[in-house]
């Protein structure tokens, strides 16, 4: 049996109260639990809205005013430019799937570096650097497969869409529409 969800209160105050400790904590606070795959939910005190995702958001926007940020300017440029578009939902769950791939792509570097450093290896970030650095010439496979797992799973959304178009727009009288495209044979045999 899982266990339920830890509830945070935020309170109009901007404070988040956590339940299961009975006291007031930070975003640092939050973005730990994250970090320690604690399952958490954070409401409105007083509307009981779900506000989990605005907390999430911020915690990303405080990471990225500070060090080195992960998404650069056009990055974002691009993702604003999918709200309000058709493919808005598509894309979210384009992204979704591709962070997936790249954790099991980490999870396999993290197998490779326990094997060669041992299980009670603390992996800083200078080691992680040697271990890839070492690792190049696999780091290059692995992310060339990921590329192209990423590539078909756009391929095939992007199937999935036409297919999905093409039987919402058979029922119109549209001559031609819906039908294979002709070839020069077809053409010739007119």
């Amino acid at each position: 049996m899982s266990k339920p969800k830890r509830l945070i209160k935020k309170y109009p105050n901007r404070r988040l109260y956590d339940t299961a400790n009975s006291g007031y904590i930070t975003l640092a606070d939050v973005k730990q639990m994250v970090l320690d795959f604690v399952d958490f939910q954070v409401i409105d005190a007083k509307s009981g809205e779900d506000l989990t995702r605005s907390i999430l958001l911020q915690i990303i926007l405080e990471e990225e005013s500070v060090g080195m940020p992960m998404f650069s300017s056009e990055m974002l440029s691009q993702m604003i430019r999918f709200y309000g578009n058709a493919l808005q939902g598509i894309m979210g769950n384009y992204m979704e799937q591709n962070v997936k791939a790249f954790l099991v792509i980490q999870n396999k570097l993290q197998d490779q570096a326990k094997q060669i450093y041992g299980d009670k290896m603390m992996l800083t970030p200078d080691l992680w650097k040697q271990f890839l650095q070492m690792q190049a010439p696999a780091m290059q496979g692995m992310l060339g497969s990921y590329l192209e797992q990423s590539a078909k799973l756009f391929m095939d959304m992007q199937q999935r869409m036409q297919d999905q178009t093409r039987g919402l727009f058979t029922s119109f009288p549209f001559p031609g529409f819906g039908s294979q495209p002709s070839t020069p044979e077809d053409e010739k045999k007119r």
